[in-house]
């Protein structure tokens, strides 16, 4: 029997509309994988890795030459040095950072904030800590979505141990102004709290919308761990190589926990990466070029079929709300319409706690698919007319 803390994560929406989608013989645009491979180039150097007889454990904190690679890139985006020995760790994946960075740095007793709608592993990783999570909320401010100062300021305590983090944020697809970032960066220094920034979708930002790493603000580089990964600017999500940089000290608590997860990942996937950020950075380019049309291409999609759709600048994903359509609870309509229409998407519910009733009438489309399949997905999604 699973554990009370645990229970009510006891199976995630998008492994239940994954699910769905198959049974259904679905158009996924639910959950966040592309449809299609990353650079040729990387996945020959991870299968040369194979053949030259890299298949043993790599050192637990990662391939040298992957973190590196990391170090290298962390400096030309955002200046930020990071020693690659001590300041730079390879995880199954960003969640797997995530996960070791709470349950390496909050102790049972501390409270760790959460901005809603979150990522729904946040609830799970506090959860597993034995933490209190408070929670935040995003609101929606001149046709994006912002951070709200006043739910913010009043979720920090004498006893917030961290602020998870994310921008490009999932699932609206907004990406936070530096102004937002200040707001956290406030209280973060005034209550000695941890910044942990998911910031994963840092390469996908579109309408030459910049990407800002809080660690980056004045004060936060030595109180910030950013996670990032390879899944998503490089096409490769089921290959689960991510990383997390920050200030040796927090990098360490981090690995403490992650060793006894994973200990560590796949080697020739870790340096097919390597190479791929080395080597493939107008690969990434041309990504983000072709992922801002695809967006557009959903986002008229779904207007011409009478959804409201609120257009992210980053990530794969647009918040959609079918109450135009006469649609009165997102979640029951999501599990219904793979075997209505062939469609899938995920409702926002599972993403919320305090703020649900905010959130419970949205639904988020994910557009990271070939610009052929989104077509298939608006004829299919036609029906929803009638």
């Amino acid at each position: 029997m699973t554990v009370r803390r645990l229970a009510p994560h006891a199976t995630t929406i998008f492994a239940e509309v994954s699910q769905l989608a198959t049974r259904h013989d679905a158009i996924n645009l639910g959950q966040g994988f592309p449809d299609s491979d990353g650079p040729a180039s990387m996945i020959e150097a991870a299968a040369q890795a194979m053949r030259d007889g890299h298949n043993q454990y790599p050192p637990g904190t990662g391939v040298t030459d992957l973190r590196h690679a990391i170090a290298d890139l962390e400096l030309a985006h955002t200046g930020l040095s990071r020693d690659p020995d001590t300041e730079v760790l390879v995880t199954v994946g960003a969640t797997e950072a995530i996960a070791g960075a709470v349950l390496g740095l909050v102790e049972h007793d501390d409270e760790v904030v959460v901005i809603e709608p979150y990522y729904d592993s946040y609830a799970a990783t506090v959860a597993m800590a034995g933490a209190t999570r408070r929670a935040a909320r995003m609101v929606p401010t001149d046709g994006r979505y912002r951070l709200d100062a006043e739910s913010l300021r009043a979720a920090f305590s004498p006893r917030t141990r961290a602020v998870l983090v994310n921008t490009p944020h999932n699932p609206t697809g907004a990406v936070l102004p530096r102004e937002d970032l200040e707001q956290i960066a406030a209280l973060c220094t005034e209550f000695d709290a941890i910044a942990i920034s998911d910031e994963v979708y840092e390469h996908l930002t579109f309408d030459g919308v910049e990407h800002v790493s809080i660690a980056t603000l004045p004060g936060m580089a030595g109180r910030t761990l950013r996670i990032s990964s390879a899944g998503k600017m490089l096409n490769c999500t089921g290959w689960k190589v991510g990383w997390v940089t920050g200030p040796a000290d927090l990098v360490a608590a981090t690995r403490t926990a992650k060793q006894y997860m994973s200990f560590t990942g796949a080697t020739p996937l870790q340096m097919g990466v390597a190479h791929a950020l080395r080597n493939e950075q107008e690969w990434i380019g041309s990504l983000r070029h072709s992922l801002q049309a695809r967006r557009d291409q959903l986002a008229e999609i779904l207007t011409g079929v009478g959804f409201d759709v609120v257009v992210g600048q980053g990530t794969y994903f647009l918040t959609a709300d079918p109450s135009p359509l006469g649609v009165t609870d997102a979640a029951s309509w999501c599990l219904e319409l793979p075997g209505r229409i062939g469609v899938a998407a995920v409702p926002f519910a599972p993403f919320t706690d305090r703020y649900s009733e905010e959130w419970s009438h949205l639904v988020r489309f994910a557009f990271c698919k070939r610009p052929e399949v989104l077509d298939e997905a608006g004829r299919r999604l036609q029906a929803l007319k009638s």
